[in-house]
Parts: structure tokens; C-alpha cells; sequence
């Protein structure tokens, strides 16, 4: 893990933050962050195509944020103790609370699958059961009879 990489983390994670604030968007300022972080990467990536460069994300960044994720279930701690803290709360609004959860998972997935049909390429199939043989596979050539 590089300093320089989890500063531009925490920066990211900082300006997402301040413009959540500032903006009053009702986004977390980390996922906010994250937009930010993922919107330099491709900036980044398309100066560096046009350059005719390769466009990888830079390797210490990768390293910084595969030793975050490593370390992921200690991040979990913070919600958990939330969750106990505020159990008497949660008694209180456990209808609302699954109400949104089983609506948002259901509209996520609802979505989801209209982006992905709306992406996958519509293809014609042939009329032959299973297709024609790609080359450069061994196909046994029958015979005229």
C-alpha cells in the first residue's frame, strides 16, 4: 500500500463528501467519492488512449485497493455497533425498513435486467439445430448420398 494512493483515496472520499454537503445531494459522500475516483480513472484513460498509450489503472492504486478489500469485513464493524445501538429503533420501524430493502432489491433487479437486454445484440438463430461450425474445428464432411 502506497501513501500516495490512499491519500487520493481519502481525497476522493473527502471531495465526495464536501459536495454531498455543499450540493445537499442525498448520496453518501463516499459513494460520491467513488463517482469521482471512477470518473478521473477514465479521463485518465482516455488522455492516455488518445496519446496512443496504454490505459491501465496505475498498479499501486490496484495494490492499495486490493489490501482495502482484503480488509473489508473490519469496515462492517462501525454498521454493526450502529445496528445494536439503535436496535430499539429498528423494533420500532422493522416494516419500514424490510419495505425498502425487498423494494430496492426488487427495482435494482428490475432495472438490471432491462439495461441488460437493452445491451445484449439481438441475434438471429439458424434454422439448423445447432448452428453453423465455427472454423478451426474438426467437422467430418458427409458424403452427398
Amino acid at each position: 500500500m502506497t501513501p500516495g494512493f490512499i491519500a487520493t483515496l481519502v481525497v476522493c472520499q473527502l471531495a465526495g463528501e464536501a459536495l454531498a454537503r455543499i450540493a445537499r445531494i442525498p448520496v453518501p459522500g463516499p459513494v460520491l467519492g467513488m463517482v469521482l475516483l471512477f470518473s478521473g480513472l477514465m479521463v485518465r484513460g482516455f488522455l492516455l488512449r488518445r496519446g496512443g498509450l496504454a490505459d491501465p489503472p496505475p498498479e499501486g492504486l490496484q495494490s492499495t485497493a486490493n489490501a482495502l478489500l482484503r480488509h473489508l469485513g473490519l469496515l462492517f464493524i462501525p454498521a454493526g455497533v450502529g445496528v445494536v445501538t439503535l436496535a430499539p429503533l429498528l423494533t420500532l420501524e422493522w416494516k419500514g425498513i424490510a419495505l425498502a430493502v425487498v423494494g430496492s432489491t426488487l427495482l435494482g433487479l428490475i432495472v438490471t435486467g432491462h439495461v441488460m437486454q437493452a445491451m445484449i445484440p439481438r441475434t438471429r438463430f439458424s434454422a439448423e439445430p445447432h448452428g453453423r461450425p465455427e472454423s478451426g474445428h474438426d467437422v467430418q464432411e458427409q458424403p452427398p448420398s
